[in-house]
């Protein structure tokens, strides 16, 4: 008789291994090219709006057509990685960012550079629930909120790196370099393919035994398997032919608004500040120079913020964990307008990207934790693309405000009030839904990986 073999089990249950650190890199670098690849528009776009001669609404617009193709991306292409397997949609994300961000290079007027700003969006919102997916899942439990939340301060650490070459390349090459530059990770598609697994869940139900023994030994190689046992999941862990459908099911339906609501909150705050933290400084009397190194504290606070918040969701309720953080962000935001003195300013927006851009990793982690294997790259995907609703208003209402000259502090807190929407959209999440996620896991029945062949 062959051995039933439980494949979410042994991938929950292993230690940390060369096996996981290779995945983390791989999720890691994605989502720092990622980050490069977003971050970038904000420190150029002073010198776009003066070469092309846009004002501050119309640069807005053309900041948010990036975030639109990233509604898009998130959506289709995070619920197309259930389908064909999270590798081979993972290589189409990062060819799709890198060739059309590198073409925003060659543009000259705002209308086709805002074409293909929404291309390179497809790729760039679409890798982002495909990542923490894939660390989700082969995350050993008792790691996993903090491994998810490293991977997302990549996205950070692609910030900090415009934040660092951004004004020296802008003054001796002009803006174009900076985009150029985001078309080389188009090379590491092969290396990719190679050494990233695909999902536990897809190859259950393509019944590629094979393959799985190969996965299962690098997770827990003390682990004895072959391709005569009988691999099984969860049937919860397993995609359905209608994983939309699901994210409403099983009492999920009023979470999932909730859900969403804090991911527009979010992504309003994170993509305010990304498309318009250089100019608002700039505006409150900071040279380009200083105003990239006040980005540069916003992205290392964001680093800090996603691991400590990673930590933190690990070792105690990751919801409430993601309420403090919420409710930090809007009263630091708050702050950031009324800040005179520039030595507490630094420590003001230390906070804000630890409490911001860190909240919104950490909101990943969360929605990665609150739905099942089988529906997480959809879970996420779709709370990432509505998010995306948020980062699309965000750049043109800011733009907007900026326009109308208003005083420096209401444009923060404008960004603040959002910050407190998300707080108690989190807040009306039923978190018991995540403990029922690991108990389905258990009692369900298992579906086997393979037929018996005669």
């Amino acid at each position: 008789m062959n051995n039933q073999v439980d494949v979410q089990e042994i991938a929950q249950s292993a230690r940390f291994s060369r096996f996981h650190a290779v995945i983390l890199f791989w999720c890691v670098l994605i989502l720092v090219l990622d980050g490069y690849d977003l971050a970038v528009v904000g420190a150029a776009l002073p010198s776009i709006m003066k070469q092309m001669g846009v004002d501050a609404a119309k640069a807005g617009f053309m900041a948010s057509s990036a975030l639109f193709g990233m509604m898009f991306g998130a959506i289709y292409l995070g619920t197309l990685a259930d389908k064909i397997g999270r590798p081979v949609s993972i290589c189409v994300c990062v060819a799709l960012f890198s060739i059309f961000t590198a073409a925003a290079g060659l543009t000259h007027d705002p209308v086709t550079f805002s074409i293909t700003r929404f291309l390179a969006g497809l790729g760039i919102g679409g890798v982002l629930p495909i990542v923490t997916a894939q660390m989700g899942e082969f995350a050993p439990r008792s790691l996993r909120a903090r491994l998810v939340t490293i991977v997302f301060a990549g996205y950070s650490i692609g910030g900090i790196l415009v934040a660092l070459t951004g004004k020296q390349l802008i003054e001796a090459y002009g803006w174009q370099s900076v985009f150029f530059v985001a078309g080389t990770p188009i090379l590491l598609i092969p290396f990719i393919l190679w050494t990233m697994p695909d999902s536990l869940a897809f190859l259950v139900q393509k019944q590629r035994a094979d393959k799985l023994v190969k996965v299962l030994k690098k997770i827990a190689p003390e682990v004895q398997v072959s391709v005569r046992d009988n691999f099984v999941m969860p049937k919860d862990a397993l995609i359905t032919s209608a994983p939309v459908a699901r994210l409403f099911q099983e009492g999920r339906g009023a979470s999932t608004f909730m859900i969403w609501i804090a991911f527009f909150m979010g992504l309003f705050m994170v993509y305010s500040l990304s498309s318009w933290l250089t100019k608002l400084m700039a505006m409150a009397g900071y040279s380009l120079g200083s105003a990239l190194t006040f980005v540069l504290v916003f992205n290392i606070g964001a680093v800090v913020g996603a691991i400590g918040g990673g930590w933190l969701g690990d070792k105690w309720n990751i919801k409430y964990v993601l309420v403090a953080f919420y409710a930090v962000g809007a009263v630091s935001l708050a702050l950031m307008g009324y800040t005179k003195s520039t030595e507490l300013l630094f420590i003001v927006v230390f906070l804000v990207g630890a409490s911001t851009l860190g909240t919104q990793l950490l909101a990943y982690a969360y929605a990665s934790e609150f739905y099942p294997a089988a529906i997480r790259s959809t879970g996420v995907g779709f709370a990432s693309g509505i998010g995306r609703l948020g980062a699309i208003v965000a750049p043109v209402l800011i733009g907007t405000l900026v326009a109308m000259q208003l005083p420096l502090e209401q444009n923060f807190l404008a960004i603040a009030f959002a910050g407190v929407l998300g707080t108690i959209a989190v807040m009306m999440v039923d978190h018991r839904l995540c403990a029922a996620n690991h108990q389905e896991a258990r009692a369900h029945a298992a579906v086997p990986a393979r037929t018996e062949l005669n």
